[in-house]
């Protein structure tokens, strides 16, 4: 067992499936207690489950992100005592182009990818000050790389990139890292709560193994591999940094 985050604490949002519940996965075992967030009861308590009966330690919070911050922090302090790291994971993503991305849209998908993000950050500092913790938000190439019938999903993680430099610019001095990782395509949940069916989803994957160089999408295992090492103490230097995994998505033109 990797034993770098033995006796830290993470708070990991969006936690039910995709890269947040790999990535709690991924910290439990690497000696971490973990606080786990999300929607669906049934899915949380089933990752809770498979976690300590693997000999990890995690707690679960039944809450939304965009409303429930305080909460959400408050519990996972009660429940462990300290907190070291926070993962942003919680996120949504709708179609919609500037024409028609309707402003209920457009509000919905800044409130869940970047408001409330802004919120669990400012309330997390205190505790982080204690620990000299640090955070690991989820963004996405589209917050480096403009594409087109995704909107207010690009403009959401691209506001999700500068709000992660600006608060590791200001968290610095008091040693809290901040910085994010930029997923391209990646199997989970997302694209399919867009409003993909099955068909529409296999498609989807065949096209996106053409538009990444190396040819293939991304695991959810493998971008949490990544946000454990940006929380451990192997990072230690590092803050601000927006890191892409995307099989070289990121440095392609349109196609």
């Amino acid at each position: 067992m990797n034993d770098n985050l033995k006796g830290k604490v993470a708070l990991v949002t969006g936690a039910t499936s995709g890269i947040g519940e790999a990535t709690a996965r991924r910290f439990a075992s690497a000696g971490a207690h973990v606080a786990l967030v999300g929607r669906n009861e049934d899915k949380l308590n089933h990752v809770i489950r498979e976690i300590n009966e693997s000999g990890g330690e995690a707690f679960g919070i039944v809450a939304d992100v965009t409303s429930d911050a305080e909460r959400i922090v408050v519990e996972a302090v009660e429940r462990f005592r300290q907190l070291d790291v926070l993962v942003n994971s919680a996120g949504i993503l709708t179609n919609g182009t500037v024409e028609n991305t309707t402003l209920e849209s457009w509000d919905e998908m800044l409130d869940v990818n970047l408001r409330a993000v802004f919120r669990l950050m400012q309330r997390v500092v205190p505790h982080l000050q204690k620990t000299t913790g640090n955070i690991v938000n989820v963004s996405s190439v589209t917050g480096l790389r403009a594409f087109p019938g995704v909107l207010a999903y690009c403009v959401s993680k691209a506001g999700l990139d500068q709000l992660t430099r600006c608060a590791a610019l200001e968290l610095a001095a008091q040693k809290i890292r901040v910085n994010a990782v930029n997923p391209g395509v990646v199997r989970t949940e997302v694209h399919r709560r867009s409003g993909m069916d099955d068909g529409s989803y296999e498609q989807f994957l065949e096209r996106s193994r053409e538009t990444h160089p190396l040819g293939r999408v991304g695991e959810a295992s493998e971008v949490a591999e990544l946000i454990l090492f940006l929380a451990s103490p192997r990072a230690a230097w590092i803050t601000g940094a927006t890191y892409s995994i995307d099989g070289g998505r990121a440095q392609t033109c349109a196609r």
